[in-house]
């Protein structure tokens, strides 16, 4: 008891521990990434019906991942002892937000862009995403405890490679002829963009297997 009769005020405790937390949050924003590209689905299934919701609800899960990122770097620069590599740390929790960002540029520019049609190979590419993030996020869940996750990785490289030849073929076909010089241009500029995001799933899939790889 202190000098002034009054019991001493215990410090907070975190009911997470630290090293825990890493990975609850590295999940989060898995889970993030699967969200954004299943509400991609549906903005292109449904196009332009309902666009202006399901931008928002896009822009909406695009901030809740800059807030999880920004947490995972908060963590990372308060915590001395961290589960992994610091730099492998950060570079993780780039990668996700690169998928986020990367889905809700593709969003922006349909919508910006003036489209009125959705190119088939397009929502083709946003389910190449779908699962991409699907298999990502099931290996983030192994991560705690570096268990083997070889297989979601393999399988991710190989959706990576599905949605490069359906990006190459979406752009040849607009090279092909018929297409007028405006939606040539936009829709190049999108099918690139939608590409970049399975790209970032494989990044995120190349720094995983860094982890794993240092860590056995």
């Amino acid at each position: 008891m202190s000098p002034t009769g009054k019991q001493p005020r215990m410090a907070r405790l975190s009911l997470v521990p630290q090293k825990r937390e890493f990975f609850v949050l590295f999940n989060r924003a898995a889970a993030n990434t699967i969200e954004i590209s299943q509400r991609l689905i549906e903005l292109l299934d449904a196009f332009p019906e309902q666009a202006d919701d399901r931008m928002r609800d896009i822009k909406e899960l695009e901030h809740a991942g800059d807030r999880t990122t920004h947490d995972l770097i908060d963590l990372i620069n308060r915590t001395f002892v961290t589960p992994f590599d610091r730099d492998d740390l950060y570079r993780l929790a780039t990668v996700l937000d690169d998928i986020c960002d990367h889905v809700d540029d593709s969003a922006e520019m349909l919508v910006g862009y003036g489209v009125r049609e959705v190119r088939p190979q397009a929502l083709d590419q946003a389910k190449v995403i779908h699962r991409a993030a699907t298999k990502l996020s099931e290996a983030i869940g192994r991560l705690e405890g570096f268990k083997d996750s070889k297989r979601q990785l393999i399988e991710l490289r190989e959706l990576e490679d599905e949605g490069d030849d359906i990006a190459r073929a979406a752009i040849s076909d607009l090279f092909s002829g018929g297409t007028d010089a405006i939606d040539l241009v936009r829709w190049k500029d999108i099918h690139e963009q939608l590409e970049d995001a399975v790209d970032a799933c494989e990044n995120a899939a190349d720094v995983l297997e860094a982890i794993l790889v240092k860590n056995r």
